[in-house]
């Protein structure tokens, strides 16, 4: 009797399922899946100079190959299209910012319109409209529309690494400034400066005179710059040794900045009086024509030493070897490699990539140009040790598959 029962309900309840299989209409059956677009929104991109809107809505099941959602954009009128998207891309989780700037959410689309490719008038503040659309063959629906005003952001947490980086340095470089001025800073042996005071020396001890070359190159270039930083130092043993000093010059604006720095090298020994004008003088600002002209001084005067300190070209072995057939000392120093090899052939002593840039600190002993020759070789030891720890880092992510290592040391490393 129980089991006639049981088989009974059992009986009407296949037979109710069925009836409201049957009554469901075989389009509704077959419909598919329509996203939920209640979630979209507008705002202002994070971390930019007001050029950008940032659209996020959420990822559903309609995300479907064949699926596409178009961004549409408006100014107050007309609907611009802004673009159109597979519906299984443009996720939150594959936007390019860094971990501390950005959630990766992979539950959200993203994209990121440009206003000003948008909308050619574009003004930051103004106020634009944007929605979204979504359509699957002619299945399609849209999202309520969204306002929103760009505007620049004060500070990018985008960079935020940088930022730390630069803090950094300028705390190191107050430290080595304090502490150059309390108990010095040691920078290495440099052969090419020290053997200044052996040619000027020589050069008294002779009574022949001392020719000093800035090169070729302008004002503004860093090596003339340079050059101009060892004159000064090279002016003040001359005034000191009352030698004679003889400067030709191929720019004239490198030759009136040469006047006051060697008149003021003059001044802080003390021998303004031994100072000459024509301690600096112009040549020529053809090329040949002041190698030329300087072989013929050398030659005939034949100095006990030679400076050749900045930016040389073709002319830097004419000028160096008839320095040589005279038997002076000679010290080059330039930032071209290709000119290198004929200083090191025809000088007694060559400066070598940034010798050159750290002479002027190196000679000065002064604590503010120490400092910064300092910081500059911590930020070269940093870079190094990063390069080297970034590296194997990276290799340890790809070997054990180890994805949020790769993430984080990416966004630590860019940009830097």
């Amino acid at each position: 009797m129980l089991n006639k029962r049981l088989n009974l309900t059992i009986f009407s309840v296949l037979f109710a399922a069925s009836a409201v299989c049957a009554a469901t209409p075989a389009s509704q059956k077959n419909a598919p899946p329509v996203p939920d677009l209640s979630g979209f929104q507008a705002v202002d991109m994070p971390y930019d100079k007001g050029e950008a809107v940032l659209l996020t809505w959420p990822v559903t099941p309609a995300d479907v190959p064949g699926a596409v959602y178009q961004v549409y954009a408006s100014a107050g009128k007309d609907w611009v299209k802004a673009a159109e998207l597979p519906a299984a891309s443009s996720l939150a989780s594959e936007v390019e910012l860094p971990f501390w700037a950005w959630k990766r959410d992979a539950a959200l689309h993203a994209f990121q319109a440009e206003m000003p490719a948008l909308f050619p008038g574009f003004k930051p503040g103004d106020g634009y409209s944007f929605k979204v659309k979504y359509v699957n063959g002619k299945t399609s629906l849209e999202s309520a529309e969204a306002k929103v005003a760009p505007k620049a952001n004060f500070f990018n947490l985008n960079r935020v690494n940088n930022f730390v980086l630069l803090v950094t340095i300028i705390v190191v470089f107050f430290w080595t400034v304090s502490h150059a001025k309390r108990k010095g800073l040691f920078i290495r042996r440099i052969a090419g400066l020290d053997a200044i005071d052996e040619a000027i020396g020589r050069a008294t001890e002779m009574g022949r005179p001392i020719f000093y070359s800035t090169g070729i190159g302008s004002m503004s270039m860093v090596p003339t710059i340079a050059s101009t930083s060892i004159l000064a130092e090279v002016a003040k043993k001359v005034a000191t040794y009352d030698t004679q000093l003889k400067v030709p010059h191929f720019d004239p604006i490198v030759m009136t900045v040469s006047k006051e720095i060697v008149k003021q090298a003059y001044t802080e020994v003390n021998r303004l009086d031994s100072y000459r004008d024509d301690i600096n003088f112009f040549v020529t600002q053809d090329q040949f024509s002041f190698a030329a002209s300087v072989d013929g001084m050398i030659h005939r005067e034949k100095p006990a030493a030679c400076f050749f300190i900045g930016h040389f070209m073709a002319e830097s072995l004419l000028l160096a070897e008839v320095g040589a057939t005279t038997g002076a000392i000679q010290i080059a120093g330039t930032e071209q490699e290709s000119q290198l090899p004929f200083f090191f052939t025809s000088c007694d002593y060559t400066l070598i990539g940034e010798e050159l840039y750290a002479a002027g600190a190196y000679l000065s002993k002064e604590p503010m140009l120490q400092s910064t020759l300092k910081v500059q070789d911590f930020g070269k030891a940093f870079v190094m040790v990063a390069v080297a720890a970034g590296s194997v880092l990276v290799l340890a992510g790809t070997i054990y598959k180890w994805d949020t290592m790769l993430y984080v040391v990416k966004h630590l490393f860019k940009g830097y």
